[in-house]
C-alpha cells in the first residue's frame, strides 16, 4: 500500500510540474503546423472538387495567413524547408551542384490563383499543392526534434518583427494578391501569443507597454487594410520599433541571455534602425580579416596610392571619388589606357560591406577578393600584389605602418588586400536623415514621408532594395544577396547585351542578371544602372514605372521585375525622389 501511495505521489508531482516556457511555445507551434496542414488539405480538396473561384481564392488566403502562425519558428529553425513552403516564385541556381531548382510553395500557387483562376491549370495547381503538402509534412517532422530555448524564442520574436517590416508590409511574400496587411496582423497575434506565455507567472515591469503596443498594432492593421494607402512610416515608428525594443527589454528583465553569435544585424540591436545596428565584421567571414584603426589608416593610404597599379599611374581613388560617394560620375569607367571604356558603371563603395557578394555579376564573396580582382584586371589597374608588396617593402613609411597594422609586420599580398578591405569596411555606416527619422531624432516633410510609404508599398522598391540597407541583402538574417533581371536598355534603347551573372554561372536563369546595389547616397552616384544608361533618378523611376524591359517590349522571358505598370502619378514620382534624397549621409551634406 505504501508503494502505491508513493507512486501516486510521484505521478501527481510530475503532473503538477510546470513546463518550461519554451516547451509551451513549441507545443503551440506544433499545433499551428497541424492546423496549417489541414487548411492546405481543405484548399486542395476545393480545387479537386471544382469549387468556385471565390471559394478557392478565399481558402488560399486563409491557408497562407495560417502559415504566418508558424513562420516565426519555422524560419528560425528550418529556413530551407520554410523557403520551399513560402519562398519567392523564382527559380534558383544551386551553384555547388550546377543545377536550376524550380520554385515551389505558396507564392507559386498564388500566381496560379490570382488575379484570376484559369481552370486549365488545375493539374499544375494540384501538383503544386501536393508538393506544398509534402513540404509541410516535412516541416512537421523536422520540427518535432526542435530544441527550443527561451533565448531562441525571444530572438525569433524580434526577427519576426523585422520580417514584418521588411518582407511583410512591403508585399514581398504576397506579391500578386497583396494580402500583406492581414498577414502582418496574424504575425503580431502570434508574437503576442508566445509573449504571453512568459507572463503567466512572472511580474515583468515593461510587459504592459509591450502588450499595449501589440494591441495598438492589431487595431491599426484591422482599421487600415488598403495596401497602397497604408502608412508604413507610422507603423514602423509607432508600433514595430517600440515592439522589438520592448521584447528586448522583457528578455533582459526575465534574465534570458542574448544569443552568443556574430551576425550581420547585431543581436544587441533593439530595433532594425539602431545606430550601428549592422556589423561590417560579420559580413567579412574570417577572424584574420578583423578591422582595426591601424588597418583602416594603412588601407586609406594604399587606396590613394598608384603604387598598386601596373604602371604607377592609377590608384583606387582614381575611379572612386570620395566626394561622389566613391563613384566617378561616368557612365562606365575609363580604362587604364585612358582611351577605351570599361564595360560597367563604377559602383559606390559606401556601405558595400553590408553585402554578401560583390561586383555587378556577384563574382566574389569577400571585400578582400574584390580588391584583388580590380588590381589584377588589365583594364582597370593591371597590377600585381606580389610586385606591389616588393615595392612597398622599400618604403620606410609603409614599413612602419604595416608594423602597426599587422603583428608580424609582414608586407605581403594578404596584408595589402586586408588593409584595403578594412578601409572600405570603414566606409559602411549610416548617418542619413532617414536613419535619424527612424531613430526619432528628426522629422520628415510630408513629401519625404509619402515617398517612403511609396518606396515600401505601391512602388515596390523595397521588395528588392530591402530596408534599411536598401540593397539586395535579404532580411531579417541578411545572409545572402540577390540579383535581379530588369531588362535594362542600352543607349540605342535596345536590350543591353551585357549578360551579367550568366557569364559567371552559365545558368540560363542568370542571363542579364545583376546584383541589387544599395541606393544609399543615390543622389550622388549618377549615372545609374550597370551600364550608366540613365542620368537622372527621374529616368530610373520611369523605367520601373513602365515595367522594366518587358514594359518596353523586349523579348525577355526570365525578367524577375514584375512587368505590370506601377501607375505612379507625377506627384508620387517626385515624392519618391524626395525620400531617396533622405538617404544621403550627413557627411556629404556637410561638404556642400
Amino acid at each position: 500500500m505504501k508503494k502505491i501511495y508513493c507512486l501516486l505521489f510521484l505521478v501527481t508531482f510530475v503532473a503538477c510540474q510546470k513546463k518550461n516556457k519554451h516547451q509551451e511555445v513549441n507545443e503551440l507551434f506544433q499545433s499551428d503546423i497541424t492546423l496549417l496542414i489541414e487548411k492546405v488539405a481543405k484548399l486542395k480538396y476545393s480545387v479537386q472538387e471544382d469549387s468556385t473561384e471565390a471559394q478557392i481564392q478565399r481558402q488560399f488566403l486563409e491557408a497562407h495567413q495560417n502559415y504566418k502562425k508558424v513562420e516565426m519558428i519555422s524560419e528560425y529553425y528550418s529556413p530551407a524547408v520554410s523557403k520551399s513552403i513560402n519562398g519567392p516564385a523564382i527559380p534558383e541556381f544551386e551553384e555547388n551542384d550546377k543545377v536550376t531548382v524550380q520554385a515551389e510553395g505558396f507564392q507559386v500557387i498564388e500566381e496560379l490563383l490570382f488575379p484570376k483562376y484559369n481552370r486549365a491549370t488545375k493539374k499544375e495547381l494540384l501538383q503544386e499543392l501536393g508538393v506544398l503538402s509534402a513540404n509541410l509534412t516535412r516541416l512537421e517532422k523536422v520540427s518535432s526534434s526542435n530544441e527550443l530555448t527561451d533565448a531562441h524564442v525571444f530572438d525569433a520574436m524580434r526577427l519576426e518583427v523585422y520580417r514584418i517590416i521588411t518582407l511583410g508590409i512591403t508585399g514581398f511574400d504576397s506579391p500578386v494578391v497583396l494580402n500583406s496587411l492581414p498577414e502582418a496582423l496574424v504575425s503580431l497575434e502570434t508574437i503576442e501569443k508566445y509573449y504571453k506565455v512568459y507572463l503567466e507567472d512572472k511580474s515583468v515591469p515593461d510587459s504592459k507597454q509591450v502588450l499595449a503596443v501589440l494591441e495598438k498594432g492589431k487595431k491599426y492593421l484591422k482599421a487600415n487594410k488598403n495596401f497602397d494607402a497604408f502608412d508604413r512610416a507610422y507603423f514602423i515608428k509607432e508600433i514595430a520599433n517600440p515592439l522589438s525594443r520592448g521584447l528586448y527589454k522583457t528578455q533582459s528583465e526575465l534574465g534570458i541571455s542574448l544569443m552568443k553569435e556574430q551576425r550581420g544585424l547585431k543581436v544587441t540591436s533593439q530595433t532594425l534602425f539602431d545606430k550601428d545596428a549592422f556589423d561590417p565584421e560579420a559580413f567579412s567571414g574570417f577572424p584574420d580579416y578583423k578591422t582595426t584603426p591601424e588597418k583602416i589608416a594603412l588601407g586609406k593610404k594604399l587606396f590613394n596610392d598608384p603604387i598598386l597599379s601596373g604602371n604607377n599611374t592609377r590608384s583606387c581613388a582614381s575611379c572612386h571619388h570620395a566626394d561622389k560617394a566613391f563613384t566617378d560620375g561616368l557612365e562606365t569607367a575609363v580604362s587604364l589606357d585612358g582611351k577605351s571604356m570599361i564595360q560597367r558603371n563604377t559602383p559606390t563603395l559606401n556601405n558595400i560591406a553590408f553585402q554578401r557578394v560583390f561586383f555587378a555579376d556577384s563574382r566574389v564573396s569577400y571585400l578582400e577578393d574584390q580588391a584583388v580582382a580590380v588590381i589584377k584586371n588589365e583594364n582597370e589597374m593591371h597590377g600585381s600584389l606580389e610586385k606591389s608588396a616588393l615595392a612597398i617593402q622599400k618604403k620606410a613609411d609603409y614599413v612602419k605602418e604595416f608594423e602597426k597594422a599587422f603583428p608580424k609586420g609582414e608586407i605581403n599580398e594578404f596584408a595589402i588586400k586586408n588593409a584595403l578591405a578594412s578601409y572600405i569596411r570603414s566606409l559602411s555606416h549610416y548617418d542619413s536623415k532617414f536613419d535619424g527619422y527612424m531613430q526619432n531624432k528628426v522629422t520628415f516633410t510630408a513629401d519625404e514621408k509619402a515617398g517612403f510609404n511609396l518606396f515600401a508599398g505601391k512602388a515596390k522598391c523595397a521588395t528588392c532594395h530591402f530596408i534599411p540597407l536598401t540593397n539586395g541583402t535579404v532580411p531579417p538574417n541578411f545572409d545572402r544577396s540577390e540579383s535581379e533581371i530588369l531588362g535594362v536598355p542600352n543607349k540605342n534603347k535596345k536590350l543591353d547585351g551585357d549578360l551579367g551573372k550568366f557569364v559567371i554561372t552559365g545558368a540560363a536563369i542568370h542571363k542579364y542578371s545583376f546584383k541589387t546595389p544599395t541606393i544609399r547616397n543615390i543622389e550622388l552616384t549618377a549615372p545609374y544602372m550597370h551600364n550608366g544608361v540613365y542620368k537622372t533618378m527621374e529616368e530610373v523611376i520611369d523605367f520601373y514605372n513602365e515595367g522594366g524591359g518587358l514594359g518596353k517590349g523586349f523579348a525577355l522571358d526570365n525578367q524577375t521585375l514584375p512587368e505590370d505598370k506601377l501607375k505612379l502619378t507625377d506627384q508620387e514620382k517626385k515624392q519618391l525622389i524626395a525620400f531617396m534624397r533622405t538617404l544621403t549621409d550627413k557627411r556629404y551634406l556637410e561638404q556642400n
